[in-house]
């Protein structure tokens, strides 16, 4: 048995893998998240662990007997957030996390301290990473910042719990702006320009690869036997490629969970900062993969519903799937930059808008202007990623390969078919979509324990295929052609 942690921004979600591929059991538990301020985005970090103990006690109860024969554990994790930790290992102040965007000011500081940063990291300098939260904290916060004797991810800080030692994964830590990327180790360039050195850095391992033990004291309080493995993991996204089976060139998938993911993998070190394009390490040896990311997609459908009192989100997509087509084609357009946005603008300050608004507007048509502006978003980065990526062929590159469809937001099926068709791509979603990370963290661990990588990163057999429609795509595209002229035209009054 190999048991998946997946650290999300919301939860955290368990998942327990047999050596037969199949998934045993689950188990969820949410995770408060807090905005003290305007574009802030913190959590405690000991309510991550307060999650992974609950979500523990409900897998145990599924799985009583076979419990006792996990042998290896991997973690996954919300990417970019800062825990800064002082000479006793004791956290100095809330975990800054990925979609905080107080930082933008530092980002052209490092930016103008290391002029080769892009090379070396891969990216451009965004507020969500990790190295200018660092900054920010050195400016507002010096009595914290002279205490920091060790920064780790969110992921790294519960393996701190779970075995005592600091570790970092390679995908995880690309994300920090302090990995040379291509050299797959730190950066001493990029850690002197935020008042930092590798001894504040955590270890760096392969996502496959073990990292140490579990500490005897939670092997007992969890009913574990002694020796149980846990391996150096993924950032969120690297384990869900792995989850879905995306290990070589050209494979990838599309994301719908608190934010919005287009996933490819590459077999080198391919910067494509032009339209703010990561380029990241993946989770498994030498092989990299281009990513474009939009801050806000699931979590956008999740405000509406409670902004017009949907409580339950499965009912108002359902009521998106019975809008005929020249009701949608009357709903207002959604910019969905609730928290700022990534590709291809770089834009802390963006913010969400619904152009178009009538009195004739119902719940329903808001619910599908934001399905529609996050896949819009997701079509910008695709589009980001087509004109910057070698090997997409340009525009119609992808068009008759399928990606996969991932992360909560793909249960819905009216939102997976629109996706298809706004993307121009067949979208498969994998039998357990929602869990992927957790799923590619449990193959981690299977990896970790000496299993063979081919063998544990098969694809998942599809439970549904959405193929692009040629009626929607044409309604899609009038559409969008509006969608991409409403933000430079609003850009100035962000």
């Amino acid at each position: 048995m190999y048991l998946g942690i997946d650290l999300g921004t919301s939860g955290v979600k368990l998942l327990l893998l047999d050596d037969a591929h199949i998934v045993v059991a689950t188990a969820d538990a949410a995770v408060p998240q807090h905005r003290p301020q305007p574009t802030w985005s913190e959590q405690h970090p000991a309510d991550w662990m307060a999650a992974v103990e609950a979500a523990m006690e409900q897998l145990r109860s599924q799985v009583p007997t076979a419990w006792a024969q996990v042998r290896g554990i991997g973690l996954s994790g919300h990417m970019h957030g800062a825990v800064v930790l002082g000479a006793q290992g004791q956290v100095l102040r809330p975990a800054i996390l990925w979609n905080d965007g107080r930082a933008s000011a530092e980002c052209a500081a490092l930016e103008q301290a290391v002029p080769m940063s892009r090379q070396i990291t891969g990216n451009l300098a965004m507020p969500g990473f990790t190295a200018p939260k660092l900054l920010w904290l050195r400016a507002h916060e010096p009595a914290v910042f002279d205490q920091i004797r060790t920064v780790l991810l969110p992921k790294d800080w519960l393996r701190l719990q779970l075995t005592g030692d600091a570790v970092s994964d390679m995908s995880d830590a690309s994300g920090t702006l302090w990995l040379d990327v291509q050299a797959r180790g730190w950066s001493p360039a990029m850690l002197q320009a935020c008042g930092l050195d590798t001894s504040h850095m955590p270890a760096l391992a392969e996502g496959n690869a073990p990292t140490g033990t579990l500490r005897s004291d939670v092997a007992r309080r969890w009913g574990l036997g002694g020796g149980v493995v846990v391996a150096a993991g993924a950032g969120d996204n690297a384990a869900s490629a792995v989850g879905v089976g995306a290990r070589t060139a050209g494979q990838g998938f599309v994301s719908l969970g608190t934010s919005g993911v287009v996933f490819r993998v590459t077999d080198s070190f391919a910067p494509a900062t032009e339209r703010a394009v990561h380029a990241f390490a993946h989770a498994l040896p030498q092989r990299w993969h281009h990513m474009s990311v939009m801050l806000s997609a699931a979590s956008a459908f999740g405000w509406i519903t409670r902004l017009t009192g949907r409580g339950d989100e499965a009912q108002l997509s359902d009521a998106v799937g019975a809008l005929v087509p020249s009701r949608q084609a009357q709903a207002p357009l959604f910019l969905p930059y609730l928290s700022g946005e990534r590709t291809p603008h770089n834009n802390a300050a963006a913010t969400g808008v619904f152009m178009g608004l009538r009195a004739e507007h119902e719940a329903a048509d808001l619910a599908y202007a934001v399905m529609e502006g996050v896949g819009f978003g997701l079509l910008d980065g695709l589009n980001a990623m087509r004109a910057a990526g070698e090997g997409w062929g340009g525009a119609t590159g992808l068009n008759d390969e399928a990606l996969a469809l991932v992360g909560g937001g793909a249960r819905s099926n009216p939102w997976a078919q629109l996706l298809a068709s706004a993307l121009g791509t067949p979208l498969q979603r994998p039998q357990g979509a929602h869990a992927a990370a957790a799923l590619g963290a449990a193959r981690l661990a299977a990896m970790a324990c000496g299993g063979d990588e081919a063998h544990w990163c098969q694809p998942l057999p599809a439970d549904a295929t959405f193929t692009p429609q040629p009626a929607q795509q044409i309604l899609l595209a009038d559409r969008y052609a509006r969608f991409v002229a409403l933000y430079p035209a609003l850009q100035s009054q962000f």
